[in-house]
């Protein structure tokens, strides 16, 4: 032995790292050979981590000195802190023992300290009640002159006006006042509480007086104007009668009164929405925030009176009601952004557009009109045609209405959209003052009878189409799926499903509400939707059971179902991306949160499709479940032609049949598998036929592989060769669908690659059990299906 070479340390005293490190470099005697190499580059790094660890104590050592000074720094402070504190603590103690000084500065002072602040805060209040009371005084006296004046019936009307005025300047002082009070003296509750019930009493009476002098004024000034003759009210009509503006055409003191009296009524509002947004501060303050113009409201409502003396004889013609509401909206728009409007911004009210509050207040004087005297009238006639057994001309009557309600909104949200009203965010708030679907607001039993009014009249259309044979061959040319550019193969009757529900949809927009855009979509779209799927499954069940779908027309009539039940399915996915949709199904979620006291149910609606999510989980669902049925069919079939061809087991110990490339018994199954995919490949779109194929493939591969593989059939080199000439067949049958129509087939492959194994393979498979099968690519079969294979081979 050489006298330099050292015997390794016993294994025991190594550690398992250690023991790792030198099976991985010294695993063979010519891994010897570079000991002294490995030896010297273990030498290098153990020196670089020594030099490493060196200069992590020198950096350590230079921490610990800082550290060590700022501590000793930090100790004479508080050394120095402390001997003060007891400096002071002896100051203290020795003044206390004088008496007076050192009670003084321990007792005496804060309480005298807190005495004058309590005399600042009894002066300051003092002076606010004295101030507000003086304010509270000449508001009262103002409101009384102005009564007394009216009272005597003066002919002074600008004396009574200068009163009002100064009743108004007055009453802002004091609101000023009181809003510094509850910010600075939050706690006197009751002396802000006290002041607004006189404010209020006085304002019970300065308000009533200044909307009858104004009322007064309007019937000075001819308001309102006559009315349109009937003949220029039909809907068609494009002239207008040459009736003059009362606004524009006043001159002078009448004037400058009404602008005065527009311009207080204004100012009055200003002062009520200031007052109500203190008195309602950190609440819902949305009330006191807007509330409709009163001298817009002051204009609108004579219009409404005088109108409605007209409406009442068009309760059959609602065409002429809608047609003299918009007439006289846009009629007198102009003058309310030339004339009002500066009054308005005068009296500095925030927030208000004359142009939108006079449409909006003729839109809602319509609804009122409508929920009170058209809605109650139709209604009963609907119940009275229930009751005799017949729907249709209330019905007509109803469907009517709603088409003039939609004609009418569209028109006054076109006029105020030219007019500066932005209404591309869709604000319900907004949307409900320009529409007159608001009247199902406060009576959702009417939008209830609405909803299934327009699915009873879409049953109705769809029924012809739905008996209508050709409307379930013919297809939807230029159609495509919207997801995929393809043609889709729908019949005819999906797109007719797909009209009436997007008709409902179109009617579903006009609603003002999210809430009630939801609610009418669950009632007449939904509906229309399962009235749709269950015509295809009356179909697909009808077909199955009267021919098993062993027939080429019935296979045709499941794969036009499934076609139909795609195109409406792809349709509703995309329209959840929509902002409409996707509007629905937040509320929706909202209401289920709700509904189940906030535990987190509906999640799952929400994580799906929206407000649509169900009905497209039913079309998923009855898609998928047909195209498996399809697939079973086709296999069960091709069971029954090639069972005689499995049962015969001598065939695999003999050569093929010269002249055949695949044995005549299979020929026969081959035949019906390629008919019957032809027939679907035409009858079917392309992706669910994907997956019908797809499901199919490992149907006849694990049919297949049991009937044949995994029995007692005994295999030759001739026997071998004619099963994977068939198998070559199988798999060409797929090859027009896929490049490598094999992979579908694993149990097939990898039995036929094992029977294609020479024999010192095949022992080697026996012996190396699963690590073996998976280094030779075998990942489809156990080693039991392997092992009986490998037997099987002669």
């Amino acid at each position: 032995m050489d006298p330099i070479t050292r015997k390794l340390p016993p294994p025991s005293s190594l550690s398992g790292s250690v023991i790792s490190f030198l099976n991985g470099k010294l695993n063979a005697k010519e891994d010897i050979e570079q000991a002294p190499a490995l030896l010297s580059e273990l030498r290098t790094q153990c020196h670089v981590l020594d030099q490493r660890l060196s200069d992590l104590n020198t950096q350590l050592r230079n921490y610990l000195i800082i550290h060590a000074s700022h501590s000793d720094r930090t100790g004479a402070l508080l050394r120095d802190i402390d001997a003060k504190l007891g400096d002071l603590q002896l100051a203290s103690c020795s003044s206390s023992s004088d008496g007076g000084s050192g009670k003084v500065l321990g007792e005496e002072l804060p309480a005298l300290a807190k005495e004058v602040a309590r005399v600042d805060t009894v002066r300051t209040y003092a002076e606010t009640v004295l101030k507000l009371d003086s304010l509270v005084g000449d508001i009262e006296d103002a409101v009384s002159s102005t009564v007394k004046r009216t009272l005597r019936r003066e002919p002074s009307t600008k004396s009574s006006e200068e009163m009002r005025g100064v009743a108004i300047r007055t009453l802002k002082l004091t609101e000023d006042t009181l809003r510094l009070v509850a910010k600075t003296h939050p706690q006197w509750t009751r002396l802000a509480s006290a002041v607004d019930h006189r404010v209020d009493r006085s304002l019970a009476i300065l308000r009533p007086q200044a909307i009858a002098d104004h009322r007064s004024l309007l019937t000075s000034l001819g308001w309102p104007p006559p009315l349109s003759t009937l003949n220029s009210l039909a809907p068609k009509s494009k002239g207008s009668t040459d009736v003059q503006n009362p606004l524009f055409t006043m001159k002078g003191d009448l004037k400058q009164q009404y602008c005065e009296s527009f311009l207080a009524l204004c100012s009055l509002q200003e002062l009520q929405r200031q007052r109500k947004s203190r008195q309602l501060e950190g609440e819902n303050r949305e009330i006191a925030l807007h509330q409709p113009l009163w001298a817009i409201e002051e204009l609108v409502n004579p219009i409404s009176i005088a109108s409605q003396r007209h409406f009442s004889k068009w309760v059959d013609k609602p065409e002429y009601i809608f047609a003299l509401v918009y007439k006289v909206t846009r009629d007198y728009v102009d003058s309310m952004d030339e004339l009002l409007q500066p009054l308005v911004d005068e009296a500095m009210l925030s927030g208000y557009s004359c142009r939108e509050e006079w449409i909006s207040a003729m839109v809602t004087s319509l609804s009122t009109y409508l929920a009170k005297e058209i809605f109650p009238i139709y209604a009963s006639q609907l119940n009275e045609e229930s009751s005799s057994g017949t729907h249709s001309q209330a019905r007509i009557s109803w469907l009517h209405l709603v088409d003039q309600m939609i004609a009418f909104d569209k028109r006054v949200q076109s006029l105020a959209s030219h007019l500066g009203i932005l209404l591309s965010l869709q604000e319900d708030a907004k949307l409900e003052k320009l529409s007159s679907f608001s009247v199902f607001i406060d009576r959702p039993d009417w939008l209830d009878l609405w909803a299934d009014i327009e699915l009873t009249d879409a049953f109705d259309k769809l029924k012809p189409e739905i008996e209508n044979e050709r409307s379930w061959s013919t297809e939807v040319r230029g159609v495509a799926v919207l997801s995929a550019q393809e043609d889709n193969k729908s019949p005819a009757i999906a797109s007719a499903f797909h009209q009436r529900f997007l008709a409902v949809i179109d009617r579903c927009r006009s609603l003002p509400s999210i809430e009630l855009r939801s609610r009418f979509l669950k009632l007449a779209g939904a509906p229309i939707i399962h009235r749709f799927l269950g015509c295809l499954l009356f179909r697909c069940e009808e077909a199955e059971g009267l021919t098993a779908l062993t027939d080429n027309d019935a296979l045709m009539k499941v794969a036009k179902s499934v076609n139909a039940a795609r195109y409406f399915e792809s349709i509703l996915k995309e329209w959840c991306e929509d902002i409409f949709f996707l509007e629905l199904g937040l509320d929706q979620v909202t209401q289920l949160d709700t509904s189940t006291d906030g535990m987190g149910f509906g999640s799952e609606e929400s994580s799906g499709n929206g407000v649509l999510y169900e009905e497209i989980r039913k079309l998923e669902e009855f898609r998928t479940g047909w195209v498996d049925k399809l697939s079973t069919v086709v296999l069960r079939g091709f069971d029954v032609c090639c069972r005689d061809y499995l049962k015969n087991k001598k065939q695999w110990q003999e050569k093929g049949e010269e002249g055949w490339m695949v044995s005549q018994s299979f020929v026969g199954a081959l035949d019906y598998l390629q008919g019957k995919m032809s027939v679907l490949e035409e009858g079917l779109n392309r992706m669910d036929f994907v997956g019908v194929w797809r499901s199919l493939a490992p149907g006849l591969d694990k049919l297949i592989f049991n009937g044949i593989l995994m029995t007692n059939a005994k295999f030759s080199d001739g026997g071998v060769e004619r099963l994977s000439n068939d198998l070559a067949v199988l798999f060409g049958v797929f090859g027009a669908w896929c490049l490598r129509p094999e992979g579908f087939f694993p149990k097939l492959s990898e039995g036929l690659k094992l029977l294609k194994m020479g024999k010192k393979q095949l022992q080697n498979c026996l012996a190396g059990g699963e690590i073996w099968l998976k280094e030779n690519g075998i990942r489809h079969l156990t080693a039991a299906e392997t092992e009986k294979v490998a037997k099987n081979r002669i």
